[in-house]
């Protein structure tokens, strides 16, 4: 039964030009479904989750003040439709709310003041030492316009192009989608990071605890959860979109008990800046394996 939904997944995904990884697991019997779940993608926004579990973890410790105020300056702020990224005056916010901004609506501003405190190279080697082998942190998120303009002259509609171009011949012009220079993360190591973190089995409990309750607030219900809404479910998640990249990572919890993680990760093979059937794809996938693997 698993192998023929994921199968069947696989070959919805394949008719609508899109590649990617596809993994759900039953968190407590272990069973699982997917496809190409070691294939390493350039993580978009889903990065932000990894991110925000180190620094709760150094928030847990004692070593970093939740309520450290942070001034954002725009002129100096990533890119970004959302949250800090699309204001135009200088603010100031608290660390625990630069987390909560960052994860409800996915504002990279947020994540690279975060990337201020907690720099790149600490986050990759925390997550080393926690054997998490197959997630690496390897840029800011401003990094990825940067290089999106500098390989397209400021042209986004070109720059999506490219990559498109590119994900067809398997080459990298714009450097931020290469998954060896972006920062990078498989099926299987994304859906075993979210198992670890509702079962309390990595950094302190506090920080787990409040990345599960950050990730409840996620304000986009487009994708995983769109075929997953009744009052018997909750669902925390993170999706992540750049250029051509569509992905989404969450776990969904029943009342009756069943906790299913699921990590989708999509490569579109399109030049489309909105993709509602790719969306609602995700979405039949994520409701889909969550009834084939519930107890």
């Amino acid at each position: 039964m698993s192998a023929e939904v994921a199968d069947r997944i696989a070959r919805e995904w394949d008719a609508l030009g899109v590649r990617g990884s596809f993994l759900a697991r039953n968190i407590d019997t272990g069973e699982e479904l997917g496809f190409a779940v070691d294939v390493p993608v350039p993580l978009a926004s889903v990065v932000k989750v990894p991110l925000a579990l180190v620094v709760l973890d150094r928030v847990a410790a004692g070593a970093l003040d939740p309520a450290r105020p942070v001034t954002h300056v725009p002129s100096a702020g990533s890119a970004g439709p959302a949250g800090l990224a699309a204001f135009r005056h200088p603010v100031t916010l608290a660390v625990g709310d630069l987390l909560l901004m960052m994860l409800s609506v996915s504002d990279n501003a947020a994540a690279d003041l975060l990337l201020d405190l907690v720099p790149v190279p600490e986050v990759d080697e925390r997550l080393r030492a926690w054997d998490c082998a197959d997630l690496r942190v390897r840029h800011r998120l401003h990094h990825m316009y940067d290089c999106a303009a500098g390989a397209s002259g400021h042209d986004f509609s070109l720059a999506l192009e490219l990559a498109v171009r590119d994900e067809r011949a398997g080459r990298y012009t714009i450097e931020t989608l290469d998954p060896a220079h972006a920062s990078t993360g498989t099926a299987g190591a994304l859906v075993s990071l979210l198992e670890r973190v509702w079962r309390d089995e990595i950094a302190d409990p506090a920080a787990t605890a409040e990345l599960r309750r950050l990730m409840g607030l996620q304000v986009f219900a487009h994708r995983m959860v769109s075929e997953l809404r009744a009052d018997s479910l909750r669902y925390s998640g993170k999706t992540g979109s750049f250029l051509h990249l569509r992905h989404e990572i969450g776990v969904v919890e029943a009342d009756s008990g069943d906790r299913v993680a699921l990590a989708a990760l999509t490569r579109a093979d399109r030049r489309a800046v909105l993709a509602p059937d790719i969306d609602l794809a995700i979405g039949v996938a994520a409701r889909r394996a969550f009834e084939a693997l519930r107890s």
